[in-house]
């Protein structure tokens, strides 16, 4: 954000040839947990507080349980990759936890 705010540089990937996630690893800085997936579960943390509040809307429902799937799905995919851990599992109730910590 930094280069592209103050330094006017619209795409890392084009200047280094490297992702912003690359790069990181190279320093020794990871997340843990990749960022699709950190960005779905923060999805579904804010749609899973709507539907408590809003118990009569099933179309956020719906849309709740699709991006739950799509949860699962992705983290099998990482499972497979070995990027996760075999034994990790998306929680409802955890995911609140997971995304600010």
């Amino acid at each position: 954000m930094i280069l592209r705010d103050q330094h006017a540089v619209a795409s890392v990937k084009q200047l280094t040839g490297k992702r912003i996630a690359q790069i990181l690893a190279a320093h020794g800085i990871k997340a843990t947990l990749p960022e699709d997936l950190t960005s779905l579960i923060n999805l579904s943390v804010k749609m899973y507080s709507h539907v408590g509040r809003n118990p009569k809307d099933f179309t956020m429902r719906r849309a709740l349980e699709s991006t739950e799937a799509k949860i699962n799905a992705l983290a099998r995919h990482y499972k497979r990759e070995g990027i996760l851990p075999r034994t990790w599992k998306y929680d409802r109730e955890r995911a609140a936890l997971l995304v600010r910590g």
